[in-house]
């Protein structure tokens, strides 16, 4: 459910509120200080990056429980050259030119995009303790309470199975504390409704939702054993598998759960070689493409959410992206 804080670095002072706030969520899972030092120096080194080269420079904190801390920066400064960067000893401002690369030893997960005169996008996790994912999807999501909220009114949920991934999507009405209490409904009642459709899943989560002010919801249900799809949708929430030759969009149906939906029907599609899943609430245009930023495709799942949101944020709800590629053998 927990989406991101973000954090403006714009001057050296703010970089150390970074550090900080990036060490204080790995003491609250439990990090040792071997793995905190390792949050400080990537929190510090991102931070001082923004300053010195970046233009409405942000760095992003998530805790990931149980055990990693993510990190997301971004900027619309003029770009840089990431396979010069990432080489010890390159440095554009006089300095040893050790920044990024250290970053991205101290990762256990790390990617980063770049587009001259565009900007940049770098995420990274710091584990507790390393661990091998066994899942064949690699899932990113970046998410932001709409401005002047502690708290987003968006959620989701990734369950996964057997090999079987349903992932939810919901977008409580309006902002603010009842909208997260509306998302998070729909999150916790889908635990104990794996297997079902999603059309019949979203269909029992709207009774549930009757307390609460609602919500927008979809959920995608597909395997690792084939190459389909079956997805319903009540709302705006929008759904999209998008590959280097196609762009196909996901059918939702009028309604909001909770409120009033009608008989909801689940859509099966193909999910094309080399695509990937996006789903994301009404906080990002629904006009965007990735036509512009070639060889995006190619990044960890959370560069791209966090390209699109940085992008196409419309700046007044809450914002949640969610890309879900599968790994490739």
């Amino acid at each position: 459910m927990q989406a991101h804080q973000r954090l403006s670095i714009v001057e050296t002072s703010q970089v150390g509120e970074a550090r900080r706030t990036a060490q204080a969520l790995g003491r609250e899972l439990g990090f040792d200080e071997v793995a905190c030092g390792r949050l400080g120096l990537a929190a510090t080194e991102l931070g001082t990056n923004l300053v010195r080269h970046a233009r409405d420079g942000s760095l992003l904190l998530r805790a990931c429980a149980p055990d990693a801390v993510e990190l997301v920066a971004w900027d619309h400064g003029p770009g840089m050259d990431l396979a010069r960067c990432l080489r010890d000893g390159y440095s554009t401002a006089g300095t040893a030119g050790e920044g990024l690369g250290a970053v991205q030893r101290a990762s256990d997960r790390f990617s980063a995009y770049s587009l001259p005169g565009r900007g940049s996008v770098i995420a990274l996790r710091v584990q507790r303790a390393p661990t091998v994912s066994p899942s064949p999807f690699e899932v990113g999501m970046v998410g932001l309470p709409a401005p002047g909220e502690q708290v987003s009114g968006d959620g989701w949920c990734w369950h996964e199975a057997g090999g079987r991934v349903s992932l939810l999507v919901a977008d409580g009405l309006g902002h603010g504390p009842d909208a997260a209490v509306a998302a998070e409904t729909a999150v916790t009642g889908l635990a104990g409704l794996r297997g079902d459709s999603p059309a019949a899943t979203l269909t029992t989560l709207h009774d549930a939702l009757r307390p609460t002010r609602g919500a927008a919801a979809a959920l995608a249900s597909f395997s690792a054993t084939d190459t389909g799809l079956r997805y319903a949708g009540a709302g705006n929430i929008c759904g999209r598998l998008i590959s280097g030759v196609s762009d196909r969009s996901l059918m939702s149906q009028h309604g909001t759960l909770g409120v009033q939906i009608r008989r909801l029907q689940d859509m099966a599609y193909d999910w094309p070689a080399h695509g990937i899943l996006v789903m994301h609430s009404d906080g990002i245009a629904t006009r965007w493409t990735l036509d512009d930023a070639p060889g995006l495709l190619q990044c960890d799942p959370t560069v791209i959410a966090a390209w699109i949101l940085r992008e196409h944020c419309r700046g007044r709800d809450d914002a949640t992206v969610v890309v879900v590629k599968r790994r490739e053998h």
